[in-house]
């Protein structure tokens, strides 16, 4: 799924409306943002949009490919590639924290996304899909290299806890809510049979 990363290659005109749309489809919501406020704020007519863009629908793709790109280059600086296994899944938990305090006042741009596209068939909907299995994958992936007894499930446990963290913090204001899942990670990671990093 490298794919989803892969940023296409745009005009300055077309850079500054996904810059605009990225800000005001987060922080605004999808549906409620219309093309017009997008045109204004970027400086350009709505025809430049559409000949940038071809539609809403690639434009709001276009926004979640971007966005997801961010999130996995910012996890990624958070890694250290010589920890172990175990340490970097309770990097991922710390990188969470304080992406959540720089870049995700308003949650999970994923989730907002999925729960305003209602159209099972709009391509948006795919992305969140793909970013969410991206993310469980990772998990997998690190428990596995851990040794962990079952890391498939305990891939999409720790992905539920990292899921949960960001509903914990933004919907009941528990601004610790990633560092108490990587606690709860480490407990589920000794079950598993995963030794201390």
């Amino acid at each position: 799924m490298t794919g989803i990363t892969e940023a296409p290659r745009l005009t300055p005109a077309a850079r500054r409306v996904l810059d605009v749309a990225t800000e005001l489809f987060y922080t605004r919501g999808i549906n409620t943002v219309g093309m017009e406020l997008v045109a204004e704020r970027a400086g350009v007519t709505k025809k430049t949009i559409y000949d940038r863009f071809g539609s809403k629908q690639r434009l709001v793709v276009a926004y979640l490919r971007a966005r997801d790109a961010r999130w996995r280059d910012f996890l990624a600086a958070h890694q250290d590639p010589d920890a172990s296994p175990r340490a970097r899944i309770g990097a991922t938990f710390e990188a969470l924290d304080a992406w959540m305090r720089q870049e995700n006042q308003r949650g999970c741009a994923m989730v907002n996304a999925y729960a305003e596209l209602s159209d099972p068939e709009h391509p948006g909907r795919a992305v969140a899909e793909e970013q969410k299995e991206w993310l469980r994958d990772l998990y997998t992936d690190l428990a596995r290299e851990c040794g962990a007894t079952a890391p498939g499930t305990l891939g999409s446990v720790l992905a539920m806890l990292h899921e949960g963290a960001v509903v914990a913090r933004n919907v009941t204001g528990e601004a610790d809510a990633a560092l108490t899942a990587r606690a709860a990670a480490d407990t589920l990671l000794t079950a598993h049979g995963v030794p201390d990093a």
